[in-house]
């Protein structure tokens, strides 16, 4: 991959932020998943930058954008979008996120709908299904402060090895340093107070989501993934669903020239 990018920054009222941007057209803006940065999206980009100006952000607190010691919400990542949009004038755009990215991107949009054209959500998050508040008690958990799962897990280790019983204790290690790997969505997904989180979910306004929307969900993604994107599918008016039969939950890195066919046809039905 050879891309003429453009690596710039600019200094925001919340902090600074971080893009790659190349290409000329219409203006697709793409905001990157929970565990990522905007580098999850240049494959995709390589497919797209001939017919389109594409801008890939490091929301901000992640990547290389700053991460000022505020207290973070989807609403303090939706203002920091307008005021990047706002900024570098850029309106009108295709708003294009994944996983919580596509949860800020939808946000936006019931928000200021009058700035964009459409909207593409990859696995997006931002509702609930009944099974993930389990899931999502188990990650609050792991990445606790003061750390006692860890502390836990870690004291328990030896006695699993001398029992041979080690690999279930270590794969959840690891699944922790995952998650701790992007701190910024440790604290918008885990580690803030429930109610704070439950009032930025969406569920309840999808029906005025009222700008063309293509969700597009990998059929072997993981089962609340796949029920979330079908949440946004049934309750969003102008709503398209595109399975992938063959996709996981890394549509972008590992499908990138079918996710950008989806996003082209798209745009051309705009």
């Amino acid at each position: 991959m050879d891309l003429p990018l453009r690596n710039s920054r600019i200094k925001l009222p919340s902090g600074q932020v971080f893009w790659r941007e190349v290409g000329q057209g219409p203006v697709l803006v793409f905001l990157h998943g929970s565990w990522s940065d905007s580098s999850q999206w240049l494959p995709v980009i390589e497919y797209l930058h001939q017919n389109y100006h594409c801008f890939a952000l490091d929301i901000l607190g992640f990547g290389e954008s700053e991460r000022p010691k505020l207290h973070y919400s989807i609403q303090l990542e939706v203002e920091c979008l307008l005021k990047y949009l706002e900024a570098l004038r850029l309106s009108p755009v295709y708003l294009i996120g994944h996983s919580l990215g596509g949860w800020i991107a939808a946000s936006y949009v019931l928000q200021y709908s009058e700035q964009v054209c459409g909207l593409v959500l990859i696995a997006p998050e931002g509702v609930l299904v009944e099974r993930q508040q389990s899931s999502r008690r188990w990650a609050r958990w792991l990445v606790g402060r003061p750390p006692i799962a860890y502390g836990i897990l870690r004291s328990l280790l030896p006695l699993a090895k001398f029992l041979g019983r080690n690999k279930p204790i270590e794969q959840i290690l690891q699944q922790r340093q995952l998650l701790l790997s992007s701190p910024t969505a440790c604290k918008l997904l885990f580690q803030r107070r429930w109610s704070e989180i439950q009032a930025e979910l969406l569920q309840e306004k999808l029906d005025c989501l009222k700008v063309p929307t293509l969700i597009v969900q990998g059929r072997k993604d993981n089962s609340e993934a796949i029920a979330r994107s079908q949440i946004y599918a049934d309750n969003t008016p102008q709503a398209q669903l595109q399975m992938i039969n063959h996709g996981g939950n890394d549509l972008p890195e590992s499908l990138p020239a079918l996710v950008a066919r989806h996003i082209t046809e798209f745009v051309r039905n705009c």
